[in-house]
């Protein structure tokens, strides 16, 4: 079974809907026990970090998912819960991937938010990227960022390089959205799926 964190983002309707049209079944929940027994588990999340951690300390979910041990896939903001702060709202996070999420460096050219199609520089030998070229594009929506350090397995640069994909241990997160990524986002979900619970 596949649990999807209920964080009250908005994105969670499409991820849903990227999940049955794959033929995978999900339930969307905040139930502790729910969320613990899953195969796997899905964090998503759109907004301010502030306001997601709100909404997982409220719904008790934070030491919860942080002592996940299936594998789980943070999407966007749920990525960027993820690292141990935010610079967005001075957001003490989750803390399972080191690092500190900044607001994207405006430049000549670079606009904030970063928003449309982009590629992905890939570490080889990542299972989560199996298949993937250097040509694939994937669709970005944000305006903060994880940095690249020893846990980011893909980056992409818009003015200045940042975290695209991290992994660590258990817990992997991609700053794009697979649910509107077309082939290649349904590809990455594919992959996820396949990963040994």
């Amino acid at each position: 079974m596949l649990a999807i964190v209920d964080s009250g983002g908005a994105n969670i309707a499409s991820v849903r809907f990227a999940l049955e049209r794959l033929g995978v079944p999900s339930e969307l929940t905040a139930d502790p026990a729910v969320i613990r027994a899953a195969d796997r588990v899905i964090l998503p999340g759109v907004g301010s970090a502030q306001e997601g951690m709100k909404r997982l300390h409220a719904k008790g979910l934070v030491e919860v998912v942080r002592g996940l041990t299936q594998p789980v896939l943070g999407i966007c903001l749920g990525m960027q819960l993820m690292f141990e702060s935010s610079a967005e709202g001075e957001t003490t996070s989750l803390g399972l991937i080191p690092g500190r999420v900044a607001l994207l460096p405006e430049s000549p050219g670079i606009t904030v938010p970063h928003m449309g199609w982009n590629t992905l520089t890939i570490r080889p030998d990542t299972p989560l990227l199996a298949g993937f070229s250097p040509a694939t594009r994937f669709y970005f929506v944000h305006s903060f960022a994880g940095p690249v350090n020893a846990f980011t397995v893909a980056s992409c640069d818009h003015g200045t390089p940042f975290a695209a994909v991290v992994q660590r241990a258990n817990f992997s997160g991609v700053q794009f959205h697979p649910e509107r990524s077309g082939a290649a986002g349904a590809r990455l979900l594919q992959n996820f799926l396949a990963m040994p619970a």
